[in-house]
């Protein structure tokens, strides 16, 4: 378990956390979001003692993570994955951490077929992919079998095959009572892994839920309905906070009411409906929701033509891809 109280962080005059409280809890995936600035690397590094908190406190497992005698059996981290002697073979740099703990060379081998790196595990790490270097990372963090794990961005610069493994490897974590505490930039796969959320902006906490009160907060009680009989539909439902928006004949978005009440008040009038569906947001509608007033780095399009506009989202794909993949 981690707990997190009153937590602030100051760098001069900078608040880079503010009086943020938190409980992650065992037995469950939660995810930590925010945009950049928000105070999510910061207060990872509190959590794991690379960083002395300004005010508040922060506990892993009952205790500061500098009081536990054998951190790797108690917390697994992966912030850095690129924060490795370029020198070392995967497996000799997963046998020092293991000295350390006198963790037997039998957990080595464990955690190197865990992760799939048996055809590398003999190749010096400075010739690594992203990927493969994601996965040195996450075997480091499972070396002492801890009770917590802390990953930040896990799945970055993994293949696809490799996003699904550290998804069903998360879950299979928390489900055997760990506690999983992940950050990622991808809401599609956040939405996929996590069963809890807590998001931060500005170094503020905004929301500390279930991942399932997160999108039916953002979701609201928006139906979309089609019917060949519209016009009827509409004044049918007419009412106290009841809007109807339409964007092509017999299409509506109707908010205020549900899918229920719509679809008895249409068969009692006798009225065709083709399509009768609650508009659900994707969390990433729900995150942008959260999180539009607390973004600190905007992005513009001023100054890019829209003739180059393309061009430009083709080469920075194009880059990604060739970094993802040396």
């Amino acid at each position: 378990m981690i707990e997190v109280h009153g937590l602030t962080k100051r760098y001069g005059t900078k608040t880079a956390v503010d009086d943020v409280t938190f409980t992650v809890r065992p037995g469950k995936v939660t995810g930590f979001l925010g945009p950049n600035g928000a105070g999510k690397s910061t207060t990872m590094r509190v959590i794991v003692g690379l960083d002395r908190p300004t005010h508040g406190s922060v506990t892993v497992n009952g205790r500061p993570y500098a009081q536990h005698h054998s951190p790797l059996r108690e917390v697994g981290i992966l912030l850095d994955a690129k924060a490795v002697h370029t020198g070392r073979s995967a497996y000799n740099h997963l046998r020092a951490m293991a000295a350390t703990h006198h963790i037997p060379v039998s957990r080595v081998d464990e955690v190197i077929e865990m992760t799939g790196l048996q055809s590398v595990a003999k190749k010096r790490v400075g010739g690594f992919s992203l990927g493969m270097g994601q996965r040195l990372g996450i075997a480091s963090a499972l070396l002492g079998d801890p009770k917590t794990l802390i990953l930040d961005e896990p799945v970055n610069g993994l293949d696809p095959e490799g996003v699904l493994w550290v998804r069903n490897l998360v879950r299979y974590l928390a489900s055997e009572g760990r506690t999983v505490f992940l950050s990622s930039h991808l809401m599609s796969e956040m939405a996929v892994t996590a069963d809890h959320l807590i998001v931060v902006g500005r170094g503020k906490l905004i929301a500390d839920a279930p991942v399932s009160q997160v999108l039916a907060q953002a979701s609201g009680t928006t139906v979309r309905v089609r019917s060949p009989q519209a016009t009827q539909l509409v004044e049918l439902l007419q009412g106290p906070g009841v809007t109807v928006s339409s964007t092509e004949p017999g299409l509506m978005e109707i908010t205020g009411s549900t899918a229920v009440l719509i679809g008895e008040a249409a068969a009692r009038a006798q009225l065709v409906l083709h399509e009768l569906t609650p508009v659900v947001s994707s969390l990433e509608d729900a995150y942008m929701a959260l999180t539009k007033d607390e973004v600190e780095y905007h992005s513009t399009t001023s100054g890019i033509h829209p003739d180059h506009a393309g061009a430009h989202a083709g080469a920075h794909a194009s880059t990604e891809t060739d970094g993802a993949n040396r």
